[in-house]
């Protein structure tokens, strides 16, 4: 029985703890609270020693503070963190501005942290290392890329000498503000073998470039146990900070990228040490990253300046809106959310996680479908719309790099078909205007709903073929962005095989010719293509099937002859049956992809397909996840543009 009561008591203490352990893990403290920085009484405290060092590095005696934790005892060992100084400070800018040592105190006094030794060096690594004169002359600066050596050759072999410290690079941290900031982000993603732990609070320009910071992402994957950049909403630096948090996303790099109301100040930086140290030297969950941030970052696809939308780092949206006389107010994002009002009039919610890539969204007030005032506008869902990109992993392919860059020209055109002026979009690839060189074409249709901006803008077909390009993956060519709206005001209701018609009149007798008119361009069909996405789509396999004497290459992106429509799609067949081997002879690539089986144009093709097979007819057929949706169209762009032309 007494065994059996012993077995029991500790059973119950185990489950008691661990619900405290859940319940602990479940609250994350997302900044500090008040007083964090406050000296307590009746707390033990640190010591703050000023040491000497010899640097062979900068040739003369230099020195640092270290801060000892409560209690320290030469019989146990520590681990260390490196904390680093902004451009305008030296070893005591941390002491005098952030009061590093209290802060740790009282984490130590709420058992918040590790025990562990904290080195404040002068990182302007030069023999008169005072903050004087103009702190911006070029050997001042240098001298802080120069203390990487010092750090690494003579201050750690130093403290690891002087100090009761643990030596691995498992114990051994490294942080700053500002140009120290930057300092760490490069000296400790630049020596994995000597840190495991990396902060970045509000890095300067001096932060390397990312893809030099980590030009082996799976080895940081490996050996980081912490990489922390964080920064104020309103620093200057920002751009700084996020070009390194959007270059670790899409390499999947696991960090955690803090955001917070403020400046380039103290108040950031001494927050920014509060959440950082008490990571350190424990077991982390990587997969509580994404939650310690307080705001987000504006999406790319604000207007200048705009603050909101912000994308979390889970790809969660918050949405702030300024509505004092509306009675409610959702944002439609496919899905529609309630937004909540303060007493100042603003209306505020974050949604779930969104999919990747560009989006269209609306603000809904009293009921009414609006743009929303802080976001680009983009024309969708057969109106102006808001829309707002998602960073997406996969995303690099159309990514503004330095490479040659075309143009994108707007041209209007006096129609011979319609009698109108219309509009079309021109993509020309660089060098266009300095060659003498005729080049391919294709020509590119939007789908229903949107019109020849659509390409352009939420497409990304610059960037993709400039990428290309640059990578000689695909062949410099024009591509035509054209207005597929002709003779159509009834939506799918009225699309009929006279619609279709007007388009292949319009595309041969009007587009096409003014095309090859005014630009350095190949006439003949294996140098033409013709592609479009859903309407576009439709359009491209009535004009282009008919048409394989002038077009070697057919591109059908989430598309597909409709299957409850065999008034329409019958006879297409019945032509594809009877003419199939020219078809098949006359082109060079028919290229048909789908977003998967969540595209709502799946089952058509899926049909379509079938009845292809049955023909004959030759086809390649490629399927990208995503739906009907934008990231699939420019990823079906990606891919075609590779085999054209050659």
């Amino acid at each position: 029985m007494k065994r059996f009561l012993l077995t029991f008591l500790t059973f119950l203490t185990l489950l008691i703890n661990t619900h405290s352990q859940n319940i602990a893990q479940q609250s994350i403290a997302k900044e500090a609270p008040k007083g964090f920085d406050v000296v307590r009484t009746g707390t033990a405290h640190g010591k703050i020693d000023t040491i000497q060092y010899n640097s062979k590095t900068v040739g003369t005696s230099r020195k640092a503070l270290v801060y000892t934790p409560p209690n320290y005892s030469k019989k146990t060992k520590y681990p260390v963190l490196y904390l680093l100084h902004g451009i305008g400070g030296d070893e005591k800018e941390w002491l005098n501005g952030g009061s590093p040592q209290v802060i740790l105190d009282n984490l130590y006094a709420d058992g918040k942290i590790k025990p562990m030794i904290v080195v404040l060096p002068n990182g302007r690594a030069m023999k008169d290392d005072r903050p004087i004169g103009n702190i911006f002359d070029k050997d001042k600066v240098e001298a802080f890329a120069t203390f990487e050596k010092d750090l690494l050759n003579d201050l750690i072999p130093f403290i690891e000498k002087k100090y009761a410290t643990l030596t691995n690079r498992e114990s051994r941290a490294i942080a700053g503000l500002s140009m120290g900031g930057g300092q760490s982000l490069n000296f400790g993603l630049g020596n994995l073998d000597k840190f495991a732990w990396v902060g970045g609070f509000s890095s300067a320009p001096n932060t390397k470039k990312p893809e030099e910071l980590i030009p082996n992402p799976q080895e940081a994957k490996n050996k980081l146990k912490l990489l922390w950049i964080s920064c104020g909403d309103n620093d200057n630096l920002i751009n700084f900070s996020k070009r390194t948090h959007d270059y670790l996303y899409e390499k999947g790099v696991p960090h955690i990228y803090y955001i917070e109301p403020g400046v380039h100040d103290f108040k950031v930086w001494k927050n920014g040490l509060y959440m950082f140290s008490q990571f350190l030297f424990k077991p982390v969950d990587v997969s509580s990253f994404s939650k310690y941030t307080i705001l987000g970052s504006p999406a790319s696809t604000n207007i200048r300046n705009g603050k909101y939308p912000q994308l979390l780092p889970d790809n969660r949206v918050a949405f702030r809106i300024k509505a004092p006389q509306a009675q409610k107010v959702q944002i439609d994002l496919g899905k529609k959310y309630d937004m909540t009002k303060d007493t100042a009039g603003f209306w505020t919610v974050t949604t779930d996680s969104i999919s990747r890539g560009f989006h269209y969204y609306s603000l809904l007030v009293d009921g009414v479908a609006l743009a929303d005032p802080a976001s680009e506008s983009f024309y969708g869902m057969g109106r102006m719309a808001s829309g707002i990109e998602i960073p997406d992993r996969d995303g690099s392919f159309y990514a503004l790099k330095e490479v040659p860059h075309g143009d994108i020209r707007i041209r209007k055109y006096l129609s011979t078909v319609t009698n109108t002026w219309r509009e079309m979009y021109i993509y020309t690839p660089p060098g266009y205007d300095k060659s003498s060189d005729n080049f391919p074409v294709l020509y590119l249709l939007h789908g229903g709903g949107e019109d020849q901006r659509g390409w352009a803008t939420q497409g990304k077909t610059d960037l993709i073929l400039d990428n290309l390009i640059a990578e000689g993956k695909a062949k410099p060519m024009l591509i035509v962005m054209l207005d597929g709206n002709v003779n159509n005001g009834g939506g799918l209701a009225g699309f009929n095989e006279n619609v279709l018609k007007a388009f292949e009149n319009e595309l041969k007798q009007a587009a096409i010719p003014f095309v090859e008119s005014n630009y350095r361009v190949h006439t003949d069909a294996k140098n033409r293509a013709l592609a479009g996405l859903s309407m576009g789509g439709l359009q491209t396999l009535y004009a282009g099937i008919k048409n394989t004497n002038m077009f070697n290459y057919l591109g059908v992106f989430s598309s597909g002859w409709f299957a409850n429509n065999p008034t329409l799609s019958d006879p297409q067949y019945d032509f594809m049956k009877n003419n199939a081997s020219t078809i098949n002879t006359n082109l060079k690539q028919f290229w048909i992809s789908m977003g998967g089986k969540e595209d709502i144009a799946y089952e058509n093709c899926k049909i379509m397909r079938g009845k292809f097979d049955q023909m004959g007819i030759r086809y390649t057929y490629s399927e990208y996840a995503g739906g009907h949706t934008w990231p699939v169209w420019r990823h079906d762009l990606f891919g075609f543009s590779q085999v054209l032309f050659k």
